[in-house]
């Protein structure tokens, strides 16, 4: 009973933190002629309230697709069609076509933070919560402490409160689906996670771990009994979700065909804005998205992305198990932010949720990295006036994270899971014994960087000749962190022979 007391305690706090940060005024706020995200979302239920299914996607004088025109799956026009009918019952005129384009007044920004909120209740946290009372091996209050760290991540907030998103319900149909394969309800798992890319098409990031997962699964029952009966049942889930959800746009060839076009606008190039992956980084030196083909852009982002995964997907795949799941998905993730096509700085929020998973494996590093995905959207979260949110809220997470986790007594070799690694390479340098020293060094140059940064960024004008100074530098600086991230994941993942025997797992 005092465990259930507490957990509600903590689901409250979360609350209560996402509301007071939905306060702040919303992305794009009296800024004609695009407004901001918050306007995205609101246009969508304008749209898909009062255009036929068959004109969501397609550019029309009652659509113009260049004013936040619809670019997401299905599922996320279904969820705006929604709440536009609420939005009707409470007042017309929040959707009402071309006349409500810029609406602004609090009545509706109380409807909007509203629509995130209960989103959140109603797929987010109940996956946050299933989860960390899953967990094997450690105490009532070390899980309850894992929720209010995941549920105080300041990246998720802020995005979807400040900026104004609903990046929680795809992430919440990514985590009921880990929790599914993880509890081998491998049908259910498959199915909200199918749902999940059928809400926000980034969710692929997760894709090639769930599918190498449930094949290993598959291949571990025999692919001629019971192995080759759940691959078919997988088949016929996933292909079964699909056919509902995109059931409206296969009418008509060029209805499917349009969809895709918006869900992935090869057009936009190598990437958008200043985003902290490679691309970008790399393209201060060398203007690489202004020198080569966009073909040869497509190529070489698939080729390196591929490449960095391909390791980590073999080894799930022939040696599936709970643990190297979980680290695949990081470590996926982060391959597709640092090195795939047209990527967003909002995306690093696809490799925090695995991150936040995996927060009581390794409490030290995982703080250290859910730190630095804030930071990386530093340029985004001024732009929307979120400094101060900003701030408050990641002090709260670093705070909790250290009072309940001590994670700074969790940095020896065997609490970062680098024991085997550090093993292997004592055979050839036996002096090797400074691994753990060096990474709390790293930690205390990358947390110093960040504050520092923070800090020229708020306080002084960039020269006039490099007015995007201190946006590159925060970009090149977290791009720099996850590199050794991407790194540090792969070695858990390649060394880890005992497939997550003593460690905690989902029952």
């Amino acid at each position: 009973m005092e465990k259930w007391y507490l957990m509600t305690i903590v689901v409250l706090i979360g609350l209560t933190v996402r509301w007071t940060v939905s306060l702040n005024p919303y992305s794009g706020a009296g800024k004609p002629p695009m407004f901001g995200d918050y306007e995205a979302q609101r246009h969508w239920q304008e749209i898909t309230f009062n255009l036929p299914v068959k004109q969501w996607y397609f550019n029309s004088s009652d659509n113009n697709l260049q004013y936040w025109g619809l670019d997401y799956p299905p599922l996320t026009a279904y969820h705006s069609l929604l709440c536009a009918y609420v939005a009707k019952f409470i007042n017309a005129d929040w959707i009402a076509l071309h006349t409500s384009r810029g609406y602004e007044s609090q009545a509706h920004k109380l409807f909007m933070r509203s629509t995130v909120l209960i989103a959140d209740l109603l797929i987010y946290i109940p996956a946050v919560v299933l989860y960390c009372c899953c967990l094997k091996e450690i105490s009532t209050k070390k899980k309850i402490a894992n929720v209010l760290c995941i549920l105080l991540y300041p990246g998720l907030i802020l995005i979807d409160y400040g900026h104004f998103q609903y990046n929680s319900v795809s992430l919440g149909f990514a985590l009921w689906g880990v929790l599914g394969v993880s509890c081998d309800w491998d049908l259910l798992g498959s199915l909200a996670f199918c749902l999940a890319i059928n809400y926000k098409q980034m969710e692929l990031y997760h894709s090639l771990p769930f599918f190498c997962f449930l094949l290993g699964k598959c291949f571990k029952k025999g692919l001629k009994g019971k192995g080759l009966v759940l691959l078919v049942k997988l088949a016929c889930t996933v292909v079964a979700s699909f056919i509902l959800c995109w059931l409206p746009f296969f009418t008509e060839r060029e209805q499917t065909l349009q969809v895709l076009r918006r869900l992935f606008p090869v057009d936009r190039g190598l990437f958008e804005d200043k985003v902290a992956n490679i691309w970008c980084s790399f393209n201060v030196l060398l203007k690489i998205k202004d020198i080569l083909p966009r073909h040869i852009q497509l190529i070489m982002s698939f080729c390196f992305t591929f490449l960095s995964l391909l390791p980590a997907c073999i080894k799930l795949t022939l040696q599936p198990s709970s643990k190297g799941f979980k680290f695949t998905l990081v470590s996926c993730a982060l391959s597709f932010f640092l090195f795939s096509f047209q990527v967003h700085e909002k995306s690093i929020l696809l490799v925090s949720l695995p991150v936040c998973l995996v927060l009581s494996d390794i409490p030290f590093m995982s703080t250290w990295f859910l730190l630095v995905s804030t930071f990386s959207m530093l340029p985004l979260l001024l732009k929307d006036e979120l400094l101060m949110p900003s701030v408050v809220t990641t002090m709260a997470f670093f705070i909790a994270c250290v009072t309940f986790f001590s994670i700074f007594e969790k940095t020896s070799e065997e609490e970062l899971q680098l024991k085997s690694f550090s093993i292997s390479v004592r055979k050839y340098l036996p002096c090797f014994t400074f691994l753990s020293r060096i990474i709390q060094y790293l930690f205390l140059i990358s947390v110093t960087t960040m504050v520092l940064l923070t800090l020229m960024t708020v306080t002084l004008d960039p020269p006039q000749k490099l007015p995007d100074l201190f946006s590159v530098l925060v970009c090149f600086v977290s791009c720099l962190n996850f590199l050794f991230f991407l790194v540090y994941f792969n070695i858990i993942i390649m060394w880890d022979s005992q497939n997550g025997r003593n460690q905690k797992k989902i029952s």
